[in-house]
């Protein structure tokens, strides 16, 4: 071992963000399995509780609207159209949007509580943290002065990678919860185009799927980061075998770097991936 070698240096200030990494990794899964009704101690919550009556009210108006210019659009013949099978589905269809219209908030809080559920589930596993491998460790703790000096460039160049990306994580979930809290109340009004016909009654099934890519992101948002915690913590590719120690731990510190900064791409990009994969 070198006496001027800083690889307890880098190997110190590696262990350093990797905590902090860890760290903002457990906030954000403690985050993801939470709803947004207990999100900051239920205090956003209440505020969009407050609204909610308002927009209710708005969306039971429009209930009635919806129905009268599906109603028309359906309609060409009047006397024709009054049989009892239709007049009972029109009175069934503007039943089921006015109670969808009063119970929206209730059953959002059912998905809430369900996609919250899977990610406690995905994220019990302790395995689902990043760690440096013993045997790269050793190398870094063992470089060189040459080398070291190299390293610790890469190094500073790595934590600050890792420190960006784990506040980026951070306020992509809380904008997450932003999104969900702002939706909400719009529920109201696009749940009451299902007492119309069938084009109108696209907006309702429009904001559905929305509003499920925003929910089930959470649970994309999960397998991402533990996906790509795998992919570190499964050490280096086997063709790298060969090379020489201080090389392996230059191709380490870079592995690190990418696979920090495509979880944070890959946990952006969550609602996106949600929705092609689920067709929403």
């Amino acid at each position: 071992m070198d006496f001027f070698s800083l690889g307890g240096v880098i190997y110190d200030l590696l262990q350093t963000v990797i905590a902090f990494w860890n760290d903002k990794v457990s906030l954000v899964f403690e985050l993801l399995g939470q709803s947004p009704v207990d999100f900051k101690a239920g205090e956003p919550w209440k505020v969009i509780e407050n609204m909610e009556p308002i927009f209710v009210g708005v969306g039971s108006s429009l209930v009635v609207l919806f129905f009268v210019i599906g109603f028309c659009a359906e309609s060409v013949d009047v006397k024709e159209e009054m049989r009892f099978e239709v007049i009972l589905r029109m009175l069934m269809r503007i039943g089921i949007a006015e109670w969808l219209v009063s119970n929206n908030v209730t059953i959002m809080k059912a998905f809430f509580t369900s996609a919250g559920a899977l990610v406690k589930l995905l994220t019990n596993d302790a395995s689902t943290e990043l760690v440096i491998p013993e045997e790269q460790a050793e190398v870094i703790k063992n470089l060189g002065f040459g080398e070291s000096l190299l390293m610790m460039i890469l190094a500073v160049i790595i934590a600050l990678v890792i420190i960006v990306c784990g506040f980026m994580l951070i306020y992509t979930v809380y904008f997450r919860f932003l999104k969900l809290m702002i939706i909400v109340p719009l529920g109201a009004l696009a749940l009451s185009t299902v007492s119309g016909n069938r084009g109108v009654t696209h907006t309702a099934v429009t904001y559905f799927r929305f509003f499920l890519s925003v929910v089930l992101e959470a649970v994309t948002m999960a397998v991402a980061i533990i996906v790509c915690n795998a992919f570190l913590n499964a050490g280096l590719p086997t063709f790298t075998s060969d090379y020489a120690d201080w090389t392996k731990a230059l191709m380490y510190m870079c592995e690190l770097t990418f696979s920090v900064a495509f979880t944070m791409g890959s946990v952006k990009g969550a609602q996106t991936l949600t929705s092609k994969a689920l067709g929403l």
